[in-house]
């Protein structure tokens, strides 16, 4: 007798045990429309990630020209303070690249003679671009101006900014342009050779000649 109500009382415990088993089983599955609002809202984030990753890369290449030239530029200028002698940038405007010159009479260096007729020593092998003494733009971005000193050198072979020990250096502003048409430029500050990103208002006195 004992045997049959233990048993009876088993089989009552059963159908609990297995109804708390399916609710916490419904607990932890998704719906159908739950899934749905998932991939709805994943979708809806794809869509405007896409015009920003497309803005970052097409801006990546200008605003890497810039950091390399500004880097030259004071590598440059650092050079000829601490060595107590003119340093030179060359700028090759057609190769999009740029370069701190050799010493003249260093033996890696072959002396050429610019529009002025002064000696220039150019590298005889070129400087590892990245190295903070050479960069070279991408091909994607172009030199709309390269303004040394008051004249344009932007179809020019060569061009030539001097950075003096004291500091000073030739007057330079070079203004490039991306594959979207937007420009951004970079000023040498000839009183204190110190290079500077100009502003979308710097750049539309320059379009109008105010400056």
């Amino acid at each position: 007798m004992r045997r049959l109500l233990k048993l009876q009382r088993s089989c009552d415990r059963l159908p609990a045990q297995d109804s708390k088993r399916s609710a916490l089983e419904g607990r932890g599955a998704f719906t159908l429309i739950e899934i749905m609002v998932v991939i709805g809202i994943m979708g809806i984030l794809l869509a405007l990630g896409v015009p920003l990753v497309y803005n970052v890369r097409h801006r990546a290449p200008m605003v890497q020209a810039l950091r390399d030239v500004q880097e030259v530029l004071s590598n440059a200028r650092a050079r000829s303070i601490l060595q107590g002698r003119e340093v030179d940038v060359l700028f090759f405007p057609k190769e999009r690249r740029l370069e701190v010159a050799a010493a003249v009479g260093m033996t890696n260096a072959a002396p050429v003679v610019d529009g002025a007729d002064n000696p220039v020593a150019v590298n005889a092998a070129p400087v590892a671009s990245g190295s903070g003494l050479s960069a070279q733009i991408s091909d994607r971005v172009a030199i709309d101006m390269l303004d040394i000193n008051l004249t344009e050198y932007k179809d020019a072979e060569r061009a030539r900014v001097r950075f003096n020990p004291n500091g000073t250096c030739d007057e330079m502003t070079l203004i490039l342009r991306s594959e979207k048409n937007e420009q951004e430029g970079i000023s040498l500050e000839i009183t204190t050779g110190l290079a500077s990103v100009l502003n979308q208002e710097d750049l539309q006195n320059l379009r109008s000649g105010k400056l």
